[in-house]
């Protein structure tokens, strides 16, 4: 069979029976983990469909390894192929700190204009937590990917851009703001209704696909009003443009406002009986305290590109780290793509056949669901969940789990993929 790219006509996905896959196997562990992932992939389209459907993957290179031996740290010809092929996955990268290079993963979300950050974060029974009830944590984060602090428009401390900065802040009246000015660098927060839109636009949609109850705005519009502010009103407009199929919390306020609390609880109460999406909004600091407290009343989140950080990795925190937290950067538009581990390189463990290739073997299944091959992913999710529920796990949660069976990288791989070729979900 013909090896063929994804394509996306009418803002549909298109896969072919043999589609190209860029993969970048990354830095440190990644190498590791990328060998054992792949096997399992390779298992699970080969159980779901037999020899009607196979993965061609295309090695691609960036990272640390592309640095040495080519002088780049994201090649050209690398994000070429990216554009190209649409969907891609990718294993940690590195990237220097303080100097060089700028942020690999930063630079790849506005090259391909990959505006969503989509975390699903659920508890796996029998994963090993610090909190008291996991199994309530089961949050789709969608952060904004390409504005606010990210967009990485940095001054420093006593360069010319500072001054005239803040030559622009007497101007306006606000240089009394800065505290110190004379050492001070500085950096700007780009949020548009654009960049807004869009990304609340993607988290609605996903919550009416999966039928969910509800999408949460999380901002600090309480402090940054122009910025955050504005991220929740312009959130809540494009949450209107659904029409009956969402009630947001806004035209609770309004009806409130014009009609009293007691017409605004009962629209409310109508709005979740008939099954609409309800669209709220929560500070931040909040969305901290209750999603410990009590998370369950959060199903999707949309949130700017500073506080989606914070939050998916303290959310994944929750169900047993981002060891195992699959992730994905998205174009809802152009369809454009990468599925990726989210956690970091572990240089120090590289190697050992010890670190857990979870977070990138959940992050497959994300990816072969996104492109419409649902039965290879819910392949690997059963397994993966089989495997953590009868403690065949790697060395991380071994540690904290008595009486666990420790498995190397390669073999925990071995594991899932005799759970994929039997099917065995009910027996040891």
């Amino acid at each position: 069979m013909e090896a063929k790219k994804i394509q996306i006509i009418g803002g549909e996905l298109l896969t072919p029976d043999v589609p190209t896959i860029p993969f970048i196997a990354g830095d440190g562990i990644g190498p590791e983990i990328w060998g054992a992932a792949k096997r399992v992939f390779d298992e699970a389209v080969k159980k779901a469909y037999a020899d009607k459907r196979e993965v061609n993957w295309l090695p691609l290179s960036a990272g640390e390894n592309a640095y040495l031996k080519t002088g780049e740290w994201l090649p050209d010809k690398t994000v070429e192929a990216l554009k190209k092929y649409l969907v891609a996955i990718k294993g940690p990268l590195t990237t220097p700190v303080g100097h060089g290079h700028r942020s690999i993963n930063v630079t790849l979300r506005q090259e391909l204009d990959l505006f969503a950050c989509f975390r699903p974060v659920k508890y796996y029974a029998g994963t090993p937590s610090p909190v008291r009830d996991p199994e309530k944590v089961n949050i789709a984060v969608f952060r904004e990917n390409t504005e606010d602090i990210y967009a990485g428009i940095d001054f420093d401390s006593g360069s010319p851009a500072a001054g005239e900065l803040l030559e622009l802040l007497e101007k306006e009246g606000l240089a009394s703001r800065v505290r110190f000015p004379k050492t001070s660098a500085f950096a700007l927060k780009p949020v548009s209704s654009e960049g807004t839109k869009r990304l609340v636009n993607a988290a609605i949609t996903y919550a009416l696909e999966h039928e969910k109850q509800s999408v949460t705005l999380v901002h600090k519009g309480n402090i940054m009003k122009k910025t955050e502010g504005s991220f929740k009103k312009w959130g809540y407009e494009i949450a209107e443009s659904f029409g009956n199929k969402v009630y947001t919390m806004a035209r609770y306020e309004k009806t409130k406002k014009e009609d009293g609390e007691e017409a605004a609880q009962k629209q409310l109460k109508t709005a979740k009986q008939n099954g609409k999406v309800i669209v709220k909004d929560i500070i931040a600091d909040n969305f901290f305290q209750q999603s410990l407290l009590n998370p369950e009343q959060f199903d999707v989140v949309a949130t700017l590109n500073l506080n989606g950080d914070y939050i998916s990795d303290a959310l994944a925190a929750q169900v047993g780290g981002i060891g195992i937290s699959p992730g994905a950067n998205i174009n809802y538009q152009t369809g454009q793509a990468i599925f990726e581990a989210t956690h970091g390189t572990a240089p120090q463990f590289a190697g050992l056949n010890k670190l857990n290739p979870t977070s990138l073997i959940l992050s497959g299944a994300m990816m072969f669901d996104y492109i419409g091959w649902k039965e290879a992913a819910e392949l690997i999710e059963q397994a993966v969940a089989f495997a953590i529920s009868h403690h065949y796990v790697t060395e991380d949660f071994a540690q904290k789990i008595p009486g666990a069976h420790e498995l190397g990288t390669s073999e925990f791989a071995d594991y899932i993929i005799s759970k994929i070729e039997t099917k065995s979900y009910n027996t040891n």
